[in-house]
């Protein structure tokens, strides 16, 4: 059953790499929910969805450029320490937000803590890496005002204010 610009869109997924290890899974909790058509979920995925029945089940496999692009070694800069707040632990793994000179918001991860040399990548986590996704069709509703305004889903699998 398609559904409609700016549903509510709840379901369950399961994301593993080519080695089938699983990277990350809402199954057994909570449900992920998003506004259809505000492409806040990748464009193939929502596109299989919108032709799933409720409850339906379905398997997809994402090539690097239909999910999250390939690999970009250009995304990976040495930043020093002076760059991050002071007496902030800085640690392999670790996650954080810069913003460019236009406002925008670009996540970065931590890979390589060296005295003051910081390695940073602003790849995505899932960057060049082929996906498959298990889906579980859990549900629609019509969005409230609210939603619509924010655009975000509020509540169980959504934003919390």
């Amino acid at each position: 059953m398609p559904f409609k610009l700016d549903q509510v869109v709840t379901v369950h997924l399961s994301i593993a790499d080519e080695t089938g290890e699983v990277l990350e899974s809402t199954f057994g909790s909570e449900p992920l929910a998003f506004l259809s058509g505000r492409q806040q979920i990748l464009p193939r995925l929502e596109e299989r969805i919108a032709t799933m029945p409720i409850h339906g089940k379905s398997t997809l496999t994402l090539s690097p450029e239909e999910a999250f692009g390939a690999y970009d070694e250009s995304a990976v800069r040495i930043a020093k320490r002076s760059s991050f707040p002071e007496g902030a632990p800085l640690e392999e793994g670790m996650d954080f937000v810069a913003v460019n000179e236009s406002g925008e918001e670009m996540p970065f991860m931590i890979t390589k803590v060296e005295g003051d040399d910081i390695t940073i990548d602003f790849n995505h986590p899932y960057a060049g890496k082929t996906l498959t996704i298990d889906v579980e069709l859990i549900g629609m509703r019509e969005a409230t005002p609210e939603e619509l305004d924010h655009g975000h889903v509020h509540g169980a699998g959504g934003h919390h204010h």
